[in-house]
């Protein structure tokens, strides 16, 4: 049997990246690159799986070499500056943002990222100042002994990780409420095409043959999944707006007593 193309691993890398299985699609992108390690395209894609995993380090490594190979390749700002998002390096997700839109000024991912950055940024500097601000405060006057101390940082590094989590998981449902827009725009234009014909549907990048019946039950199916992640989300969310409140109630709390 004659061996596969880089082309053709790469197909099979989508396949399995449409499918969300990542470590599949890794797999398959990596052996794209071991035959032709100067293709951007691999490298950006296989950033995108390690992203799918959350293995951030390695999406931006893949991101950088991407650019390398192909500066003028816009998507491969977008997967560093995503990267770099998810590791709170938010002074290189915009520097790499400004890259991006230096080559395609208008480029929409890009400038809907560069919002979100920013966005990041801002609450991670405002929970950073009031939580420097009420250490500050009762450290000023010496009015905090070692234990209290040490109970105070340890909510603040409490603190600041809540803010993490939260930041990621409002990055993940706005992800899968795009997705349900996106569907539900989908469905509508088939319910209202009654025609017979060919119809298509995408896994990665191929598009595979079907019938109008069968792409709607795949799109109904997969709305109803990202429905339940979505639902699941959403409650994370706030239950994680709860921990926050909560955390910064019990350092004021902590600052008032030591007064």
């Amino acid at each position: 049997m004659s061996e596969k193309t880089p082309e053709a691993y790469k197909e099979l890398g989508n396949i399995a990246f449409a499918s969300k299985d990542f470590p599949k699609a890794i797999e398959h992108y990596t052996k794209a690159i071991q035959l032709d390690s100067k293709n951007h395209v691999f490298f950006s894609n296989r950033s995108a799986s390690y992203g799918g995993l959350e293995e951030w380090g390695k999406a931006v490594e893949d991101a950088k070499e991407c650019i390398r190979l192909n500066p003028q390749f816009v998507k491969g700002y977008y997967r560093l500056a995503t990267a770099q998002l998810e590791l709170e390096d938010y002074d290189k997700a915009l520097a790499a943002i400004k890259q991006g839109l230096a080559i395609e000024a208008n480029n929409a991912p890009l400038l809907k990222l560069l919002g979100a950055i920013k966005k990041a940024k801002k609450v991670a500097a405002q929970q950073a100042t009031t939580g420097s601000a009420m250490t500050n405060s009762a450290r000023g006057g010496n009015r905090l002994d070692q234990a209290t101390s040490r109970e105070l940082y340890d909510l603040e590094v409490q603190h600041k990780q809540t803010i993490r989590e939260y930041q990621q998981v409002k990055v993940h449902l706005h992800q899968f409420e795009k997705e349900q827009h996106m569907s539900d725009a989908t469905l509508g234009e088939l319910e209202a095409n009654p025609a017979v014909g060919a119809y298509y549907r995408s896994v990665g990048k191929i598009f595979m043959k079907s019938t109008r019946e069968k792409v709607m039950d795949h799109l109904k199916s997969n709305k109803q999944e990202s429905a339940k992640k979505e639902n699941g989300l959403t409650q994370k969310l706030e239950y994680l707006e709860r921990r926050l409140k909560s955390q910064k109630q019990n350092m004021q709390e902590l600052v008032s007593q030591s007064s």
